[in-house]
């Protein structure tokens, strides 16, 4: 005898919204396994109305069309347009007509992960003119595909399409110097981690928000961005990299801001944080920040507050310990050692360091490595017409570097 196939339409369903057993499907739900195995039997009971809805909310689509018949005499009106037609107004990232709505499977979380990881290599190798639209553009069909899934497809979609968008943004403020886009590319990267319901992602969104003001000396709006940060950090299992580096961000705006005694005190907490660890892993994503990047943010508050042998020597040890392939953070981590030499009154070392840096850049362009440079610069004007002085003029005004600090 074959064996009855069952609801096969719902079990297709769920299969397309990413519960691949009816265990995960279960959970969803807050069920047990018995009650979905029953649904996918071959004549389901009809689903009790807020069990309904809740299918119907995760699977995108009407409980007739997932093979459950409705009781004699009742009469529904709804149908899968209107379910999605909702979840298409719930996104606010993209505006899709809903008869152009087509159900995508739930590999196309896979695929579109897929590159989003990519993207995130790419980040620090490939010039950010040439990476950047490619990132945009991914973000683009990630908003048309959010309102075509459901589930934990839909979920994957969302929290992939906010680490685009956060790259998005990342680079338009740290190698494009576009504060004014970068506010609104995070913007949507934030809707995208509510989509999603990733409060970690949240919470690294919201600090790279803070950036944006304390760049500009404004320190409440700073530490106000980062209050929500910690808030959506303490809502997951966050590691404590992740953690750490919220203090070092915290640090960086305050060293922003003249208080570097505040941020000396924020990375020492953040050294014990690391210390001590949190027993939990960090996200794939955070792949900017190292025990190294937070001795790098160290040595600059430790130059800013004038502290210089300490500096030095904070500074020489990152740049013996950062990996080759970390090319833009050496361009900063010399840039910040050409800046402890100025300030000791030793020119020629620091000319030495910027031309290093200048060496980088030409290789890897990082508007942050430039400005160091830059800055390192305006400290020599005492010593402008002394040789070293002129031959980093020759280098910082050659073609290749005036083309690139101007584009």
């Amino acid at each position: 005898m074959p064996r009855p196939a069952g609801n096969s339409r719902l079990k297709s369903g769920r299969v397309a919204a990413g519960y691949h057993s009816q265990q995960a499907f279960a959970e969803a739900l807050g069920v047990g396994v018995r009650q979905v195995r029953r649904w996918e039997s071959e004549i389901p009971p009809w689903p009790q109305p807020e069990m309904g809805q809740a299918i119907e909310r995760l699977l995108g689509q009407d409980l007739e069309q997932l093979g459950f018949a409705p009781p004699p005499g009742m009469q529904r009106d709804r149908s899968r347009r209107t379910v999605l037609a909702g979840a298409v107004a719930a996104v606010g990232l993209a505006a899709v007509p809903t008869q152009a709505l087509a159900m995508q499977p739930a590999s196309v979380a896979d695929d579109y992960e897929a590159v989003t990881r990519s993207h995130r290599r790419l980040y620090w190798s490939v010039a950010p003119s040439t990476l950047h639209p490619a990132a945009l553009a991914h973000a683009t069909l990630g908003c048309a595909l959010l309102p075509e899934t459901v589930g934990q497809t839909r979920q994957r979609v969302a929290a992939a399409l906010a680490e685009t968008y956060l790259l998005a943004g990342r680079v338009e403020f740290f190698d494009l110097r576009d504060a004014l886009r970068t506010q609104q590319t995070l913007l949507r990267a934030i809707q995208a981690a509510s989509e999603a319901d990733d409060h970690l992602l949240g919470a690294a969104v919201l600090a790279h928000t803070a950036f944006i003001p304390a760049w500009d000396g404004d320190r409440d709006a700073a530490v106000e961005r980062m209050v929500a940060a910690r808030t959506y950090a303490r809502r997951g299992p966050a590691s404590a990299e992740l953690l750490a580096w919220l203090d070092a961000v915290e640090a960086e705006c305050e060293t922003r801001c003249g208080h570097t005694r505040t941020a000396l005190h924020l990375i020492g907490h953040a050294e014990d944080v690391l210390a001590k660890g949190s027993g939990h892993s960090s996200p794939e994503w955070l792949d900017w920040f190292s025990p190294v990047r937070l001795a790098a943010f160290k040595g600059n508050t430790q130059l800013k507050a004038k502290h210089l042998p300490q500096a030095r020597e904070t500074l020489l040890g990152v740049l013996d310990a950062l990996d080759p392939m970390e090319e833009k953070q050496q361009t900063v981590v010399l840039g910040d050692l050409a800046a402890v030499e100025a300030a000791a009154g030793d020119p020629e070392a620091a000319c030495g360091y910027a031309v290093r840096a200048l060496d980088q850049l030409a290789r890897t362009w990082y508007a942050m490595g430039m400005d160091r440079v830059r800055e390192v610069r305006r400290q020599l004007a005492p010593y402008q017409h002394e040789q070293c002085v002129r031959d980093l003029d020759d280098r910082l005004y050659g073609w290749s570097t005036t083309v690139s600090a101007l584009s």
